[in-house]
């Protein structure tokens, strides 16, 4: 197991970013000031990324002065937007990345490693790492409401971080959400709206809500901060291997962006000298009722096209026009990676499988890259004698319905006497002798 050292909550304050100096258009190109709260480009409404000053931090960044800071995730200070020293996320990140030999052989691929994100803090999920860079920005630029639209983990994550900075805060949410989800938002004190319909319509009217009322929504006006979150996923990642790329990810797609920001993660350390170049190729997992970008990869179509209604037990991963879909799109192809969409049953066994050979639970958009790997892998897209590291997103405690009341085993009830647990459980009652 690869673990960075311990983030603790009471770690000095880690100082800012002076290398964080504008916000850029990702298609024209255009510069927009650093202290503003907006995701889109005036000219081509092309969506809006951080951008730093590359050729002044290659000069100070070093593997030696990020090894000596606490293990959460602004030890990667330079590479993320925030100007100010942040009170955000001081235990976030740093989560383990595992060697999992006991999957690997039941997926026939060499070696394997697992980036487990369902026992990140504070809501166990990666989402945590988003939040804290947004919420730390929408301090910074003065909000004092802060709301998202969420699948659910983005609920649960900005209800907990604003609760821990004094924010006032709204969660937006489809009506058929997880129930765990929900209450994991409204325990921590935020305003909790069910929208009725799928994500994509919860997502416009927080846009209008955002324009209307001048709210931080964290994945809206505040997304070019809050997508660089997920860059930390691919720091720890090359960081935990030894300073170097893996050679395969296999990522859940909703928007895209965490797909997009790993591989960002990868450019932006090999330019500064970090991990050398080498080809480190992404693939894509999705569920089959909700999967715009996996059918273009696999159709060898240009154009992601919109799901107008998601049917997946995998609601973390139900967006059916994803923001950065052509963007994950365009990632998949340069780094010659692949991707699958794979059955509700599927992510079941996915599930199911992970527990029984590492002892993690993860939820549903867990089972879909552990399914989602088996299906790379039998197919050649990710080569057998090669290695592939799995991101597991979410706690499986968050995502219980998607089992129903079937697809578990029920417990065995006995008596509670040594004679019935060998007879019934042990098959004592069938001539079985017992041990001494």
């Amino acid at each position: 197991m690869s673990r960075l050292p311990a983030a603790s909550p009471l770690a000095a304050a880690p100082a800012g970013n002076p290398f964080f100096t504008h916000l850029q258009c990702r298609e024209c190109g255009r510069e927009y000031g650093r202290d503003s709260a907006t995701h889109v480009c005036e000219h081509d409404f092309g969506p809006l990324e951080a951008g730093y000053d590359e050729a002044a931090r290659r000069l100070v960044v070093t593997r030696e002065a990020i090894s000596a800071r606490p293990g959460n995730l602004w030890r990667y200070r330079e590479f993320l937007p925030v100007v100010h020293p942040p009170t955000t996320g001081r235990a976030t990140g740093g989560t383990p990345l595992l060697r999992a030999d006991r999957l690997a052989r039941r997926l026939g691929i060499r070696e394997l490693w697992i980036k487990n994100d369902a026992v990140n803090h504070p809501t166990l999920s990666f989402k945590d790492r988003v939040t804290a860079v947004a919420l730390a920005r929408a301090k910074e630029l003065g909000f004092r409401t802060v709301a998202c639209a969420s699948t659910g983990n983005l609920a649960n994550a900005v209800a907990a971080g604003a609760a821990a900075i004094g924010l006032e805060c709204f969660v937006f949410v489809p009506h058929d959400l997880e129930r765990a989800k929900i209450a994991a938002s409204l325990v921590h004190g935020a305003r909790v709206v069910a929208v009725r319909g799928p994500y994509d319509r919860v997502n416009r009217l927080c846009s209008e809500i955002a324009g209307r009322h001048g709210w931080g929504f964290v994945n809206v006006n505040l997304r070019p901060y809050y997508a660089e979150g997920s860059k930390t996923v691919g720091f720890e990642i090359a960081e935990q291997l030894g300073w170097q790329l893996p050679r395969h990810v296999v990522v859940p797609v909703a928007s895209g962006a965490l797909l997009t920001k790993i591989h960002r993660a990868f450019r932006e350390w090999t330019e500064a000298g970090l991990v050398d170049e080498a080809p480190a190729s992404l693939h894509a997992a999705q569920a089959a009722g909700c999967s715009p970008v996996a059918d273009a990869i696999l159709s060898g179509a240009d154009v992601v096209r919109p799901v107008a209604r998601p049917q997946t037990v995998v609601k973390s991963l139900a967006i059916g026009t994803p923001a950065d879909g052509h963007y994950a799109l365009e990632v998949v192809r340069k780094t010659g990676g692949s991707a699958a969409a794979v059955s509700d049953d599927e992510v079941r066994a996915g599930i199911r499988l992970l527990a029984e050979t590492e002892g993690i639970f993860a939820e549903t958009a867990g089972g879909t890259t552990v399914a989602s790997a088996r299906r790379l892998i039998e197919s050649g897209a990710i080569p057998r004698d090669e290695s592939a590291v799995l991101v597991i997103t979410g706690n499986g405690l968050k995502t219980l319905d998607a089992f129903g009341e079937s697809s578990l085993p029920e417990p065995e009830v006995i008596d509670g006497s040594l004679r019935a647990f060998e007879e019934e459980v042990l098959g004592r009652g069938r001539g079985a002798q017992a041990t001494v």
